[in-house]
């Protein structure tokens, strides 16, 4: 028995050299991990203020974007009114040429919502659709198709694909 107590002393017992080294070892790695540590704080601190820097960027511009989206729609209008403007100062003219620059400001709307891809809808004779027309009155028409439009009070106006206005309709009910 006394064997194995010293067998087991001899095994628990460590050499005082090692331990030495070690503690040096240890420390430099201390040393370079908290180096490291220190590195990723510092990353980490800078890419936050990044981040923060970008998203003030951004949501300044977003509100600018929004304060003046309505600018190019503005500008567009205004060479609309100031047909209109002249049309009411002339004095002298004719009904045909107040007819003629009505037709004139008419084209110039079309076109201006061409360009902005504003698209009417809702015409005579076209089927009914819940979705984009809204029935004002039902009209009995045995010439007509059941569900067929027979008037339209207000067109309606798609933007980009979405309704922004339904037309306004008679609807034939048989």
């Amino acid at each position: 028995m006394p064997k194995s107590k010293q067998t087991t002393k001899q095994k628990t017992q460590k050499p005082k050299g090692k331990k030495k080294v070690s503690d040096k070892q240890n420390s430099v790695k201390k040393n370079d991990f908290q180096e490291q540590v220190n590195n990723l704080q510092d990353k980490h601190l800078r890419l936050k203020a990044e981040f923060e820097n970008f998203r003030r960027r951004k949501s300044d511009e977003i509100s600018k974007l929004l304060q003046f989206e309505g600018e190019t729609v503005i500008k567009g209008f205004l060479p609309i009114l100031d047909d209109l403007e002249r049309m009411v100062e002339s004095k002298n003219s004719s009904e045909e040429s107040l007819l003629d620059g009505i037709e004139l400001v008419k084209n110039k709307i079309r076109k201006f919502f061409e360009d902005l891809n504003v698209e009417s809808f809702g015409q005579k004779g076209e089927m009914m659709d819940p979705v984009i027309h809204e029935a004002m009155l039902t009209q009995e028409d045995k010439d007509a198709e059941n569900d067929a439009i027979l008037e339209v009070f207000e067109k309606g106006y798609t933007y980009r694909d979405k309704v922004i206005r339904h037309a306004k309709v008679i609807v034939n009910k048989k």
